[in-house]
C-alpha cells in the first residue's frame, strides 16, 4: 500500500531535510503513487507547500565541531578556536604483562582506568594468564578469569600471546581455538597495525624448551632456589628474545608490500625478538620496512625502557600488574595511550599510581596496593 499524498509529501520533505535516505528507500510503491496523486485535487496544494517549505527551510547547523561565542571584535579571552578531532584522530591503549606473578587487585583497577581513558581500543603484549600448563581445565578457568574482567572494559581488546599464553603445543591450539590466529595484521585509520607471535618455534623445539621451563620453575620454587640459576633454560636464547618463524616473517612481508602507502606501522610483540641475532628475530620484517615510519611495543621484561633502534621508537613495557624487580626504578605498573593527531603517534606513558578518578582517587584501589616495588618496600 502507498501512502496518501500528504502523508507522502511530509514523509518526504522530513527525509530530504535530515538526510534520512533510509527513511526514502521504505516507501514501498512511492512512485507509482506520484502518478495517482497528480490527479488529486488535494496534490498540487501540497506540492506547493512541499516546494515552499524547501525553499524557506534552512538546513541545520552542525554545531558538532563548532565552537560558538558571542565575541565579534577585538581581544578574544582564548589562545585560539579549538578544532575538534577530526575523522583521521584516535587513540588506543596498552597494557603491559599481568604475569609472572600477578598482584591481586590491580589489574581491576586497571580496567577502571581505561574506562576513564576511554581509548578507541586497547591492546596486550602479552602474558594474560599464568598459564605453563596442558591441563584444558586450567586453561580454561584462567582465561575465563581474564575474559570476565577485560569484558568490564569499554573497548575491545586486541590480543598478543606472550610466553605465559603459548608454553606448549597443547596451549598453542587452545589460544587458535579460542582466540584465533597468532599473528594477524589490521588497518585501522590508515595505520597499519602488526601483531607477532614471539613463541613461534617448531613444535620439537617448543616440547623442549616447556620441559626446561618447567624444570627451571620447579627447583625456583623448591628448597634450593640458587640452584635454578644454574638449570639449562636459563642459558636458552628462546628464554630471553623469543622467536619467529620463516612462514611467520614471509607473512608480514607480504602485509608490508601489501600496504605501502600507510601513513605509519605499529608492532606489537611479547618478547623483544628484535634482540635476537641471526635468523628467526626480526631483521626479515625490519628489512621489508625499509624507510617508512614505523614503532616497536614489546613486554616480557616487566621493565620499562626505550631503545632508538634504525631511527625508530622500540619500546619495553613494564606491566599492569605482573611481578616486579623491587631494585629497580622502572619496574611499576602503567597504561599507555598511543594517540594519533595527524600522522605520527603521540606516546604518553601513564602510571596506574597517578590515574586518578574526579574524586581524586585511584579508581577501585585498596589502601595496601602498591604499583611499584621499589618504593613499597
Amino acid at each position: 500500500m502507498g501512502y496518501p499524498p500528504t502523508t507522502f509529501l511530509i514523509k518526504l520533505s522530513t527525509a530530504f531535510i535530515f538526510g534520512e535516505h533510509r527513511i526514502l528507500s521504505n516507501f514501498h510503491g512511492s512512485i507509482k503513487n506520484l502518478n495517482r496523486m497528480r490527479s488529486n485535487s488535494s496534490f498540487a496544494i501540497v506540492a506547493l507547500c512541499f516546494v515552499a517549505l524547501l525553499l524557506g527551510c534552512t538546513p541545520p547547523t552542525d554545531t558538532a565541531n563548532s565552537f560558538l561565542h558571542d565575541i565579534e571584535e577585538g581581544a578574544t579571552p582564548w589562545a585560539y578556536e579549538p578544532q575538534g578531532r577530526n575523522n583521521n584522530q584516535f587513540s588506543f591503549a596498552l597494557i603491559g604483562d599481568l604475569y609472572s606473578g600477578e598482584r591481586k587487585g590491580v589489574f581491576n583497577v586497571a580496567i577502571n582506568q581505561l574506562n576513564l581513558l576511554r581509548p578507541d581500543f586497547i591492546l596486550s603484549v602479552g602474558d594474560l594468564i599464568d598459564g605453563g600448563t596442558e591441563n584444558l581445565d586450567t586453561l580454561r578457568k584462567q582465561y575465563d578469569f581474564f575474559d570476565q574482567r577485560i569484558a568490564q572494559a569499554t573497548a575491545p581488546l586486541f590480543h598478543v600471546g606472550g610466553n605465559h599464553d603459548l608454553t606448549n603445543v597443547v596451549m598453542r591450539k587452545f589460544w587458535e581455538e579460542r582466540y584465533g590466529r597468532r599473528y594477524y595484521h589490521f588497518i585501522y585509520k590508515d595505520v597499519l597495525f602488526l601483531i607477532l607471535d614471539s613463541e613461534d618455534y617448531e613444535e620439537e623445539r617448543m616440547h623442549e624448551i616447556y620441559l626446561a621451563r618447567a624444570a627451571y620453575i620447579e627447583a625456583a620454587d623448591g628448597p634450593n632456589p640458587e640452584l635454578a640459576k644454574d638449570m639449562e633454560y636459563m642459558s636458552m636464547p628462546e628464554r630471553k628474545t623469543g622467536e619467529i618463524s620463516g612462514e611467520q616473517s614471509a607473512y608480514f612481508e607480504k602485509v608490508i608490500a601489501d600496504h605501502p602507502e600507510v601513513r605509519w606501522t605499529m608492532l606489537f610483540m611479547h618478547k623483544p625478538v628484535w634482540q635476537r641475532e641471526g635468523e628467526n628475530g626480526l631483521s626479515r620484517i625490519e628489512t621489508a620496512l625499509g624507510s617508512r615510519d614505523y614503532t616497536v611495543i614489546n613486554g616480557h621484561l616487566h621493565n620499562y625502557s626505550h631503545t632508538i633502534r634504525n631511527n625508530r621508537d622500540y619500546i619495553t613495557l613494564a606491566t599492569t600488574s605482573g611481578g616486579q624487580n623491587p631494585n629497580s626504578d622502572m619496574a611499576f605498573d602503567h597504561i599507555t595511550v598511543v594517540s594519533f593527531m595527524e600522522k605520527e603517534p603521540i606516546i604518553a606513558t601513564l602510571r596506574m599510581d597517578g590515574i586518578l578518578d574526579k574524586s581524586a582517587r585511584i579508581p577501585g584501589a585498596t589502601d595496601d596496593m602498591c604499583f611499584q616495588a621499589s618504593k613499597c618496600k
